[in-house]
């Protein structure tokens, strides 16, 4: 199922939080009952990031060149191909402009680990995210933290 956009914001439309769905399935009587009130979200990675950039107006290029991620391989993840790590699936929604509810989704979608404020790295990112900044901005902030950045630095 792909979720209509907003134009204005450009943000994918909201969705139920999971703890709200968590609370509607527990109060459920069986699954079924669950699942015929409710909308899961079996959409692929493939078909949410193009959501995402359908609703922010971008491209796919605009992507390869925010993220920094090498361009066939973000072909090959857009066109459901190819599997993306953690990093690279960062780094994709810096480049794309994500908030942090989307970064979360993406990685969730993406079969990884979501970013968890406890983790000092990830702490990082999350702020980075949530205040806008852009993939080498993040960078400098993990840098200058002393944590692993997200693009490897040379020398």
């Amino acid at each position: 199922m792909t979720h209509m956009d907003d134009k204005s914001t450009g943000e994918v439309r909201r969705e139920e939080l999971t703890e709200e769905l968590l609370q509607r399935l527990l109060a459920s009587a069986t699954p079924e009952a669950y699942l015929e009130q409710s909308q899961t979200d079996d959409r692929s990675l493939s078909d949410y990031l193009l959501d995402l950039i359908d609703a922010r107006g971008i491209s796919r290029a605009d992507v390869v060149r925010r993220s920094t991620v090498n361009s066939t391989f973000v072909y090959q993840v857009f066109n459901g191909s190819r599997h993306i790590g953690r990093d690279n699936a960062i780094k994709m929604a810096l480049g794309i402009g994500c908030t942090l509810r989307e970064t979360q989704r993406l990685l969730r979608h993406a079969g990884v680990s979501e970013l968890w404020c406890k983790n000092r790295r990830d702490a990082i990112i999350m702020f980075c995210i949530d205040h806008g900044y852009s993939l080498a901005e993040c960078d400098d902030e993990l840098f200058r933290l002393g944590e692993q950045t997200l693009v490897p630095r040379e020398g």
